[in-house]
C-alpha cells in the first residue's frame, strides 16, 4: 500500500489543558484506521512552536514557519489504499479548532 502523511494543525493548547474527550478520542484513531484496512506507520506530536526555529538560507528566526491561529501539532504517516483512503482515515483525527492535510509521500508504493 501506499504510504500517506496526515499533518495535524490546531490550537495550540498546553497537553494539560487539552480536553479529556478529545485525548480519548485520538486514542481511538490507530483502531479506527485498522477497521478501514489502512495502517498507522508513526505518528509523533510536535513540541510547543515556542521551541521552533525557522531557518531561511542563512537566517534563522525563533518560532514557527507561519505564526498563524492553526500551528502543526502533530503528523502520522498511514499505509492506504489511495489517496481517498487516507482522506477518510485523517477525519478520524480529533481536533479541538483545526484540521488536517494529507499529503502523498514520494517514492513509497
Amino acid at each position: 500500500m501506499a504510504q500517506f502523511a496526515v499533518f495535524i494543525f490546531d490550537k495550540e493548547i498546553p497537553f494539560e489543558e487539552i480536553p479529556p474527550e478529545v485525548l480519548e478520542q485520538h486514542g481511538a484513531v490507530e483502531g479506527k484506521v485498522e477497521g478501514t484496512g489502512g495502517k498507522i506507520v508513526t505518528g509523533y506530536a510536535a513540541a510547543p512552536t515556542a521551541q521552533a526555529r525557522t531557518v531561511r538560507g542563512d537566517s534563522v528566526a525563533e518560532g514557527p514557519f507561519h505564526d498563524v491561529k492553526q500551528q502543526l501539532t502533530g503528523f502520522f504517516v498511514v499505509e492506504a489504499r489511495d489517496l481517498d483512503h487516507a482522506v477518510e482515515i485523517a477525519k478520524f483525527v480529533p481536533v479541538v479548532e483545526g484540521g488536517a492535510e494529507v499529503r502523498p509521500l514520494l517514492g513509497e508504493e
